[in-house]
Protein backbone atom coordinates (compact mmCIF):
# COMPACT_ATOMS: atom_id res chain seq x y z
CA UNK A 1 0.00 0.00 0.00
CA UNK A 2 1.60 3.30 -0.96
CA UNK A 3 0.38 6.59 1.37
CA UNK A 4 0.90 9.68 1.21
CA UNK A 5 0.14 12.37 4.10
CA UNK A 6 -0.42 15.91 3.53
CA UNK A 7 1.47 18.29 5.42
CA UNK A 8 0.36 22.04 5.58
CA UNK A 9 1.34 25.29 7.93
CA UNK A 10 0.20 24.10 11.32
CA UNK A 11 -0.51 20.24 10.79
CA UNK A 12 0.57 18.72 14.22
CA UNK A 13 -0.71 14.98 13.71
CA UNK A 14 1.09 13.89 10.70
CA UNK A 15 3.65 12.13 12.41
CA UNK A 16 0.80 10.64 14.33
CA UNK A 17 -0.80 9.43 11.85
CA UNK A 18 2.17 8.17 10.12
CA UNK A 19 3.26 5.66 12.71
CA UNK A 20 -0.54 4.59 12.95
CA UNK A 21 -0.23 3.48 8.84
CA UNK A 22 3.62 1.95 9.05
CA UNK A 23 2.61 0.42 12.36
CA UNK A 24 -0.50 -1.49 11.32
CA UNK A 25 -0.09 -1.24 6.91
CA UNK A 26 3.63 -2.49 7.31
CA UNK A 27 4.42 0.60 4.88
CA UNK A 28 5.76 4.29 5.66
CA UNK A 29 3.84 6.72 4.10
CA UNK A 30 5.22 9.80 1.75
CA UNK A 31 4.79 13.20 3.33
CA UNK A 32 3.59 15.29 0.46
CA UNK A 33 4.08 19.08 1.08
CA UNK A 34 1.05 21.29 0.45
CA UNK A 35 2.63 23.21 -1.95
CA UNK A 36 2.98 20.66 -4.19
CA UNK A 37 1.43 19.65 -7.44
CA UNK A 38 1.45 16.08 -7.40
CA UNK A 39 0.93 12.96 -5.49
CA UNK A 40 3.53 10.72 -5.62
CA UNK A 41 3.24 7.99 -8.17
CA UNK A 42 0.90 4.92 -7.08
CA UNK A 43 -0.36 6.57 -4.44
CA UNK A 44 -3.19 4.55 -3.15
CA UNK A 45 -4.52 6.66 0.21
CA UNK A 46 -4.09 9.96 0.64
CA UNK A 47 -4.38 11.54 4.50
CA UNK A 48 -5.14 14.99 5.77
CA UNK A 49 -4.24 15.09 8.87
CA UNK A 50 -5.14 16.90 11.92
CA UNK A 51 -3.65 20.17 13.62
CA UNK A 52 -4.54 23.88 12.95
CA UNK A 53 -3.58 24.68 9.29
CA UNK A 54 -2.75 28.18 8.51
CA UNK A 55 -3.75 28.90 12.42
CA UNK A 56 -7.07 28.56 11.62
CA UNK A 57 -6.96 31.75 9.93
CA UNK A 58 -10.93 32.59 8.30
CA UNK A 59 -12.69 29.56 8.78
CA UNK A 60 -10.96 25.91 9.50
CA UNK A 61 -9.50 24.58 6.75
CA UNK A 62 -10.89 27.72 4.38
CA UNK A 63 -6.87 27.84 3.13
CA UNK A 64 -5.93 24.92 3.35
CA UNK A 65 -8.40 23.86 0.46
CA UNK A 66 -7.19 25.78 -2.08
CA UNK A 67 -3.51 24.48 -1.34
CA UNK A 68 -1.25 23.78 -4.55
CA UNK A 69 -1.79 19.93 -3.85
CA UNK A 70 -5.41 19.89 -3.45
CA UNK A 71 -6.14 19.46 -7.27
CA UNK A 72 -4.55 16.63 -7.47
CA UNK A 73 -6.04 15.04 -4.27
CA UNK A 74 -9.32 15.83 -6.21
CA UNK A 75 -8.24 14.30 -9.20
CA UNK A 76 -7.00 11.02 -6.89
CA UNK A 77 -10.81 10.98 -5.30
CA UNK A 78 -12.61 11.40 -8.86
CA UNK A 79 -10.85 8.12 -10.43
CA UNK A 80 -11.93 5.99 -6.99
CA UNK A 81 -8.41 6.53 -4.79
CA UNK A 82 -8.96 6.65 -1.25
CA UNK A 83 -9.03 9.78 0.98
CA UNK A 84 -9.06 9.86 4.78
CA UNK A 85 -9.33 13.50 6.61
CA UNK A 86 -9.06 13.08 10.47
CA UNK A 87 -10.53 16.41 12.37
CA UNK A 88 -8.57 19.51 10.38
CA UNK A 89 -8.35 17.12 7.64
CA UNK A 90 -12.32 16.54 7.94
CA UNK A 91 -12.60 20.81 7.77
CA UNK A 92 -10.47 21.20 4.90
CA UNK A 93 -12.52 18.35 2.72
CA UNK A 94 -15.70 19.95 3.92
CA UNK A 95 -14.08 23.33 2.61
CA UNK A 96 -12.62 21.80 -0.89
CA UNK A 97 -16.27 20.24 -1.68
CA UNK A 98 -15.18 16.79 -1.40
CA UNK A 99 -17.32 16.61 1.19
CA UNK A 100 -20.86 18.41 2.12
CA UNK A 101 -21.45 20.68 5.01
CA UNK A 102 -19.12 22.57 6.73
CA UNK A 103 -16.95 22.34 10.20
CA UNK A 104 -18.17 25.47 12.81
CA UNK A 105 -17.34 26.15 16.15
CA UNK A 106 -18.73 24.10 19.58
CA UNK A 107 -22.20 24.94 20.44
CA UNK A 108 -20.99 26.13 23.95
CA UNK A 109 -17.67 27.76 22.09
CA UNK A 110 -14.99 26.06 24.26
CA UNK A 111 -12.34 23.57 22.70
CA UNK A 112 -13.49 19.92 23.47
CA UNK A 113 -10.08 17.61 24.48
CA UNK A 114 -11.16 14.31 25.90
CA UNK A 115 -11.95 11.27 24.41
CA UNK A 116 -15.45 10.38 22.71
CA UNK A 117 -18.08 7.28 21.91
CA UNK A 118 -19.16 6.81 18.71
CA UNK A 119 -21.05 4.12 17.17
CA UNK A 120 -19.71 2.46 13.72
CA UNK A 121 -22.94 2.91 11.34
CA UNK A 122 -21.63 1.32 8.42
CA UNK A 123 -18.98 -1.82 8.05
CA UNK A 124 -19.12 -1.88 4.44
CA UNK A 125 -16.56 0.83 3.78
CA UNK A 126 -12.90 0.86 3.09
CA UNK A 127 -12.30 2.00 6.50
CA UNK A 128 -14.83 0.34 8.47
CA UNK A 129 -14.87 -3.51 6.85
CA UNK A 130 -12.43 -4.82 10.22
CA UNK A 131 -15.51 -3.21 12.83
CA UNK A 132 -18.02 -4.91 14.38
CA UNK A 133 -21.76 -4.48 12.67
CA UNK A 134 -22.98 -1.19 15.69
CA UNK A 135 -19.37 -1.05 17.35
CA UNK A 136 -19.49 1.44 19.81
CA UNK A 137 -15.52 2.79 19.68
CA UNK A 138 -13.78 5.61 21.85
CA UNK A 139 -11.58 7.83 19.86
CA UNK A 140 -10.15 10.77 21.36
CA UNK A 141 -11.61 14.40 20.42
CA UNK A 142 -9.49 17.37 20.43
CA UNK A 143 -11.18 20.34 18.25
CA UNK A 144 -12.87 24.07 18.88
CA UNK A 145 -15.14 23.72 15.58
CA UNK A 146 -16.64 20.48 15.18
CA UNK A 147 -19.88 21.16 14.97
CA UNK A 148 -20.74 19.55 11.89
CA UNK A 149 -23.36 21.74 9.97
CA UNK A 150 -25.62 21.32 6.67
CA UNK A 151 -28.61 22.26 5.67
CA UNK A 152 -31.57 19.67 6.17
CA UNK A 153 -31.76 18.41 2.21
CA UNK A 154 -27.64 17.69 3.02
CA UNK A 155 -28.40 15.69 5.93
CA UNK A 156 -31.28 13.68 4.23
CA UNK A 157 -29.37 12.85 1.83
CA UNK A 158 -26.65 11.83 4.25
CA UNK A 159 -28.76 9.72 6.14
CA UNK A 160 -30.83 8.21 3.26
CA UNK A 161 -28.06 7.25 1.24
CA UNK A 162 -26.14 6.19 4.43
CA UNK A 163 -23.14 8.40 4.42
CA UNK A 164 -22.71 8.79 7.98
CA UNK A 165 -20.36 6.25 9.14
CA UNK A 166 -19.23 7.33 12.72
CA UNK A 167 -21.73 8.71 15.20
CA UNK A 168 -21.92 10.50 18.66
CA UNK A 169 -23.62 8.04 21.10
CA UNK A 170 -23.97 7.34 24.85
CA UNK A 171 -21.99 5.29 26.60
CA UNK A 172 -25.29 2.77 26.33
CA UNK A 173 -24.98 3.37 22.95
CA UNK A 174 -27.64 5.70 22.13
CA UNK A 175 -27.67 9.01 20.08
CA UNK A 176 -28.36 11.99 22.14
CA UNK A 177 -28.94 15.22 19.80
CA UNK A 178 -29.64 17.33 22.90
CA UNK A 179 -26.20 16.71 24.67
CA UNK A 180 -23.61 15.55 21.81
CA UNK A 181 -20.26 17.34 23.08
CA UNK A 182 -20.02 19.84 20.01
CA UNK A 183 -23.22 20.28 18.86
CA UNK A 184 -23.17 18.27 15.24
CA UNK A 185 -26.27 17.77 13.74
CA UNK A 186 -27.61 14.19 14.11
CA UNK A 187 -25.09 13.71 16.27
CA UNK A 188 -22.80 13.21 13.37
CA UNK A 189 -18.65 12.76 13.79
CA UNK A 190 -17.98 11.31 10.39
CA UNK A 191 -18.87 11.22 7.23
CA UNK A 192 -18.29 9.35 3.48
CA UNK A 193 -18.80 10.68 0.12
CA UNK A 194 -21.20 9.11 -2.40
CA UNK A 195 -18.46 6.44 -3.37
CA UNK A 196 -17.26 5.98 0.18
CA UNK A 197 -14.07 6.31 -1.09
CA UNK A 198 -13.56 9.82 0.72
CA UNK A 199 -14.08 10.00 4.74
CA UNK A 200 -13.84 13.01 6.93
CA UNK A 201 -14.07 12.33 10.42
CA UNK A 202 -13.25 14.73 13.85
CA UNK A 203 -12.06 12.29 16.32
CA UNK A 204 -8.70 10.63 16.16
CA UNK A 205 -8.41 6.96 15.21
CA UNK A 206 -4.74 7.03 15.09
CA UNK A 207 -4.34 8.41 18.50
CA UNK A 208 -5.85 4.85 19.80
CA UNK A 209 -3.98 1.95 18.15
CA UNK A 210 -1.60 1.09 20.97
CA UNK A 211 -2.45 -0.77 23.72
CA UNK A 212 -0.21 1.60 25.79
CA UNK A 213 -1.83 4.34 25.38
CA UNK A 214 -5.24 2.54 26.64
CA UNK A 215 -7.25 1.78 23.82
CA UNK A 216 -6.88 0.10 20.33
CA UNK A 217 -10.23 0.98 19.06
CA UNK A 218 -8.99 2.80 16.01
CA UNK A 219 -6.77 -0.24 15.08
CA UNK A 220 -9.28 -2.19 12.44
CA UNK A 221 -10.07 1.59 10.39
CA UNK A 222 -5.93 1.34 8.87
CA UNK A 223 -6.44 -2.48 8.87
CA UNK A 224 -9.71 -2.15 6.98
CA UNK A 225 -7.69 0.02 4.45
CA UNK A 226 -4.83 -2.17 4.43
CA UNK A 227 -7.21 -5.21 3.42
CA UNK A 228 -8.45 -3.24 0.82
CA UNK A 229 -5.55 -2.45 -0.73
CA UNK A 230 -4.02 -5.62 -0.39
CA UNK A 231 -6.67 -7.39 -2.25
CA UNK A 232 -6.58 -4.29 -4.66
Amino acid sequence: MKSAVILFPGSNREGDVARAIAGICGTKPNIVWHADSELPPGTDLVVLPGGFSYGDYLRCGAIAARAGIMPAVHAHAAKGGLVLGICNGFQILCESGLLPGVLVRNARLRFICREALLRVERIDTPFTRRYAKNAIVRFPVAHGEGNYTADAETLRRLEGDGRVIFRYVTASGQRDDEQVLNGAANSIAGIASEKLNVLGLMPHPENHVDPLLGSTDGRPLFESLASVLERA
